[in-house]
């Protein structure tokens, strides 16, 4: 193919100079010649398609940048072990690929790979002369054709890099799959299109470590992050969950410095120091660690129990017997450990190529010297007279402890080693792909001569295989791997060695989301009570009680208030209490809500037996008053009374004592709506008869007078029954008008008491009830008056005068029951309303038959009929 992309960066990005011949000449001959060359520790394997890598393998060095000369290519120093490894399970890989006859077959992978040192600077150098290449001169025709340099890289290792790399090689859609840039913000598919990984994402890292938060209920923590992308990506995801989760808050987020600045450091060591946070999370790299847990171990704090992001949560250089005291059971979230077989095998068999004449060697030659503490010739001035020894490249990696060569816990070389499986079984389905049923314009296929970098990102989206650790490879939407973390401890043993241990692991599954499995029992806790420890702003308000937010803090932060009557705790939302249901009431506890207590006039209560007696007694005396004059019926009191009439009465006045029972109980609609119905008539009856009775007595004394004899001939017996079923009929009718338009009916009050219940009858209609209270008093007065009337008959019993006596007071009790009866509340009204029936009732009674059963039973000297007329006065 012609590699338009090999020319674009060529010309756009590493500045080709291009000079024509002669500007004169009718034929224009001209070249491209390169600038400047970049000097980069590289390690190179030829094959029919090249995958690119960038690996930290050394560390970097200042460049001169005085401009007063050439500037020299930036130098890098040291050797980073894992670096060198990572770089090496790439070749590892990648040589296992060309021995596997069925991936891949009939090609052979190549690889160039390039050190970033660390620096972004040195990476975007790598990264641009895997894509363009790095021919010290290029002839441009119409003829360019072939592969691009590389296909795919697999890097960089830091999310800033990645992030910088990845915006210049999107633009020509290169595939570029990391194994351990983390930060969120490559998931943007819209700016990072050919960008895929083999480590989960920090969104769900972030996630994983609110799962453990949430887990041991700690929802106060500190967060402590690195001055770059990854750390303030993490940042602001960390609070976006925490504010979306509800799960916690953050009691303080600071920035660590990228240089060694003791006052800043200083400054921030006191914030944790001075929280009540026990919990610090630390976004962060091994090397800026030391500075900051150098300022912790300065000030002595203890007591923190220590989150470890994966970039640092393996580091052994912080596993000290100097920060162990502090860092002693940190919990950390690292990369899924995997199993590579054969790998320890290859790594021993490189050797040193002291022959080579680029670069290749440097790097091995480097981490030889540094394994074995030794120098090739010529050693440098001073080397062997201070006692330095001299590398023969013959020397056995096998009897030397280093981390090259454990195995025991891959995690970023698993990373690696996925990565690669990816772009090769991308490649494999690529070339799978029949002609005429291919994926690309016209159903074509790609193919190793005319391959375009976009047509590999196509099977990348697609990829998806098993690693022989059976873990499953594929990229979502976002090119984010599966994501899986391992949650380890760092052990503190006795001996005051440590040991770094699986204790869970975090996952996202289909149906169950993030799901955090954690072995407590394994977990180590570095405090004297070997338990988690607490770290809340505020502890959990206890039942009955609900929070209120402090101002100008967090929202863990909260005082608990009691919650007020009638309401308790509210199980889905602690910010208030919820009321309880209308027939219920909080307990004293305020945790629960229980039926409220009922209230009314009972036949248990004290009062109620009380007055129950007493509607009873009032009932039996009625009887007995009733049987007594039905016994002496024939004797002149009784006859000169109406006896008619007087059994009329004393028979209404046994159902007024009745009625009143109607009151006492329950509430119930058919009680509700016979008690003043009852009420109503029985005292109408009772009031008709007394009035007719005191008709009957005006019209005899008016005939006792001259030309008043036919007055009588009006108030015979047929008269006298008539008007009091007329009368009564009155009521009876207001009474079923009542009960008809608008019934009594029983109503649960809870005015009086907000706790109680009070059980009572509704009167429905407030005109009704006082037209029949008013048709009472009406008859009740016009007795009273026309008794008042006649008081002065000469008869020596004047009945005149006792009905007088007695309406007097029964008016007195009703007009006296109206204020009473409307400031009692709940049940006290009915026991209002039943005290004025038994005391009128038992004023009609004593007042009328008192006098009569006195005569009848203890002066019946007196129940003649001389006496009666006044003729016969016994002493």
């Amino acid at each position: 193919m012609c590699s338009s992309l090999h020319n674009n960066l060529v010309m756009l990005v590493l500045l080709y100079s291009c000079v024509t011949t002669s500007v004169s000449s009718p034929q224009f001959s001209f070249s491209c010649q390169l600038q400047g060359q970049f000097h980069l520790n590289e390690m190179h394997k030829t094959g029919d398609v090249v995958l690119g890598g960038l690996f930290q393998v050394h560390f970097s060095s200042v460049s001169d940048l005085s401009f007063t000369s050439q500037p020299q290519q930036p130098t890098c120093h040291g050797v980073y072990v894992l670096g060198f490894k990572l770089a090496q399970t790439m070749a590892f890989a990648i040589d296992e690929i060309n021995r596997n006859t069925n991936l891949l077959p009939n090609v052979t992978l190549g690889y160039t790979l390039y050190d970033n040192c660390l620096e972004l600077g040195i990476g975007f150098r790598g990264a641009l002369s895997l894509a363009s290449g790095q021919e010290d001169q290029i002839v441009v025709d119409d003829t360019c054709v072939g592969n691009p340099p590389v296909v795919g890289i697999v890097g960089d290792s830091s999310s800033t890099n990645s992030i910088a790399i990845s915006n210049v090689l999107g633009l020509y859609r290169v595939p570029m799959v990391s194994y351990f840039a983390t930060c969120s913000c490559l998931s943007d598919r819209q700016k990072y299109p050919s960008f895929f990984r083999t480590i989960p994402s920090d969104a769900f890292q972030v996630r994983a470590m609110i799962q453990i938060l949430k887990h041991f209920g700690w929802t106060w923590a500190g967060l402590l992050v690195i001055d770059d992308d990854y750390g303030l990506h993490a940042a602001r995801s960390f609070q976006s969950e925490l504010s979306v989760s509800g799960e916690g808050c953050l009691a303080y987020t600071e920035v660590l410095p990228w240089d060694k600045d003791t006052d800043e450091l200083r400054r921030i060591v006191d914030v944790m120091k001075k929280s009540t946070a026990r919990v610090v999370i630390v976004f962060e790299i091994p090397s800026r660690m030391i500075s900051l847990m150098e300022e912790v171990v300065r000030q002595n704090v203890t007591g923190l129990q220590w989150i470890a992001s994966e970039a640092w949560a393996e580091s052994a250089v912080l596993q000290t017997p100097h920060f162990m005291p502090y860092l002693g059971g940190t919990l950390g979230i690292t990369i899924r450990r995997g199993e590579i077989p054969g790998l320890r095998e290859f790594l021993l068999q490189i050797r040193p190529d002291l022959h080579h004449n680029s670069s290749y060697g440097n790097s091995m030659v480097r981490f030889w010297e540094f394994t074995f503490q030794c120098r090739f010739a010529p050693a440098p001035a001073g080397w062997l007279e201070g006692g330095g020894a001299i590398c023969t490249g013959q020397e056995d990696l096998g009897n030397v402890d280093t981390e090259y060569l454990d195995i025991s816990n891959l995690r970023p070389e698993y990373n690696v080693y996925k990565a690669v499986y990816a772009l090769a079984h991308s490649l494999d389905d690529m070339l799978r792909c029949k002609p005429g049923r291919g994926p690309f314009s016209g159903d074509s296929c790609a193919t190793l001569q005319s391959l375009e970098p976009w047509q590999l990102v196509y099977y990348m989206e697609k990829v998806n295989f098993t690693t022989p650790s059976g873990d499953q490879v594929s990229f979502d939407e976002n090119g984010d791997v599966v994501p899986i973390y391992d949650v380890i401890n760092w052990l503190w043993l006795p001996d005051g060695s440590t040991k770094v241990q699986n204790v869970g692991e975090v996952k996202r599954s289909a149906f169950k989301g993030e799901e955090l499995i954690l072995d407590e029992g394994k977990i180590f806790w570095n405090f004297e009570s070997k338990k988690p420890p607490r770290s809340v702003c505020s502890e959990s308000c206890p039942p009955g009680t609900h929070m209120v937010r402090r101002k100008r803090e967090p929202e863990c932060c909260f005082d608990c208030i009691p919650c007020s009557e009638g309401k308790i705790t509210n199980k889905s939302s602690s910010l208030e209490c919820t009321s309880c249901p209308e027939d219920f009431w909080s307990n004293p506890q305020r945790d629960y809500c229980v039926p409220k207590k009922t209230e009314f006039l009972s036949y248990h209560d004290p009062l109620g037996i009380c007055l129950t007696a007493i509607s009873l007694l009032g009932t039996f005396i009625c009887a007995v008053v009733l049987g007594i004059f039905i016994y002496h019926r024939t004797t002149p009191i009784v006859r000169a009374n109406n006896s008619e009439l007087s059994f009329q009465l004393l028979l209404s006045l046994k159902l007024c004592f009745l009625c009143s029972l109607l009151f006492i109980g329950r509430p119930r609609m058919w009680t509700c709506q016979l008690r003043h119905a009852a009420f109503g008539i029985s005292f109408v009856l009772c009031v008709s008869c007394i009035l007719v009775k005191t008709m009957v007595v005006l019209a005899v004394f008016k005939a006792s007078k001259p030309g008043g004899g036919t007055s009588l001939k009006w108030f015979g017996a047929m008269q006298q029954r008539g008007t009091v079923l007329f009368l009564t009929s009155i009521q009876a009718a207001i009474c079923t008008t009542w009960l008809v338009s608008s019934s009594p009916t029983p109503h649960k009050n809870t005015q009086y008491h907000n706790d109680k219940i009070v059980y009572e009858c509704a009167v429905g209609s407030t005109v009704g009830f006082a037209v029949l209270l008013g048709y009472i008093g009406v008859l009740a007065f016009l007795s009273c008056l026309i008794a008042f009337l006649v008081r002065n008959l000469p008869d020596s019993f004047n009945e005149a005068k006792l009905i007088t006596f007695s309406m007097l007071i029964f008016c007195a009790v009703w007009v006296a029951f109206v204020p009473a009866y409307i400031s009692s509340p709940g049940n006290l009204a009915d026991a209002v309303e039943v005290f004025a029936i038994l005391a009128s009732s038992f004023g009609l009674l004593i007042t009328l038959f008192g006098p009569k059963c006195y005569i009848i039973l203890l002066r019946p000297e007196m129940n003649t009929k001389k006496a009666v007329m006044g003729r016969g006065i016994v002493s």
